[in-house]
């Protein structure tokens, strides 16, 4: 049986613009490409366990603006659950600058928070039976500090099961860490919180047993070419990354993410939901965009069949 997955996080409006290169600072290079579309991590991961099988709901909050019935329209035809969309009167809904590079699929991205950064205890509190009904909770860090806080006690406290994305990279209190289950940084993130630089595999057991010291009882180390590394209390592997023809790198962490909270939601344990955060992840990188290159079920299973068997 399937758990409830709520997501708790952010939505932006993704405006990516295409470039034989990126730019120097002070450069101007002509583009070839322009979209725009649904992006934020909260969301992207979302929608990412959402087409990968998962019973997900999001909480996040836009403005009453153009760009938040971009969120509405995109969920509307996902047919994915929008009664926690909140709406601020206030505050615009935010967007994401995203520059990508042609011909290696690198990026380099600014997001402007906007109604997602401004989420109150109201918001919260509208929320808070959900969050305690959940079987699983999966957060990131590019909402307000104080919300998150929030919601994660409120779910520690119900014993949801938590997973961290701790992204983008900034520091944490170990009074957050000592709730969190899973914490799935990349290799800049666990550096922020570990103090460990992460190059090689040794390196990321050794950040990984930082955490664990923390109290989380899960690692997941996301490491680009290198592949991802998973170590819990009693075992640890670094698994490779699949090799795949990629054209945009944009959104990868949040389609692995998605992913892998499926397939914990579905019963796996830690390396086999990493393994289906690797394939999830991989699908995504082949084209272009961030919430509409998620990958399927079907295509998912397929590949993992394929390389996993």
């Amino acid at each position: 049986m399937k758990k409830k997955i709520v997501v708790f996080g952010s939505f932006v409006v993704d405006l990516t613009a295409r470039s034989p290169r990126l730019p120097m600072p002070g450069e101007t290079v002509l583009g070839s490409a322009f979209s725009m579309g649904p992006g934020g991590k909260g969301s992207n991961q979302a929608v990412a366990a959402h087409r990968a099988g998962a019973d997900v709901t999001l909480v996040t909050k836009v403005g009453q603006d153009v760009f938040g019935a971009v969120a509405t329209d995109f969920y509307e035809r996902e047919r994915m659950d929008t009664r926690y969309v909140l709406k601020d009167a206030h505050h615009e809904t935010g967007c994401a600058l995203i520059t990508v590079d042609e011909h290696s699929a690198q990026n380099e991205i600014v997001v402007i928070s906007g109604a997602c950064g401004c989420l109150t205890e109201g918001d919260v509190e509208k929320c808070r039976a959900l969050i305690e009904g959940a079987g699983l909770l999966l957060v990131q860090l590019e909402v307000n500090f104080d919300a998150l806080f929030r919601v994660i006690k409120i779910a520690h406290e119900a014993g949801v099961p938590i997973v961290l994305n701790p992204a983008p990279a900034k520091e944490l209190p170990d009074e957050i860490l000592r709730m969190i289950d899973v914490v799935t940084p990349n290799e800049t993130e666990a550096q922020l919180l570990t103090g460990v630089e992460v190059k090689t595999e040794a390196d990321a057991r050794r950040a990984a047993e930082v955490f664990l010291s923390k109290g989380v009882k899960q690692v997941v180390i996301t490491l680009g070419s290198m592949g991802a590394f998973a170590m819990d209390r009693e075992r640890s592997e670094l698994l490779p990354r699949l090799e795949v023809e990629a054209v945009d790198t944009t959104g990868a962490g949040d389609a692995f993410n998605g992913g892998f909270v499926t397939a914990l939601s579905e019963g796996a344990d830690l390396f086999t939901a990493l393994r289906w955060g690797n394939v999830t992840g991989a699908l995504s990188v082949t084209r272009l965009g961030t919430a509409p290159a998620m990958p399927r079920r079907a295509e998912i299973e397929t590949l993992y069949q394929k390389v996993y068997g």
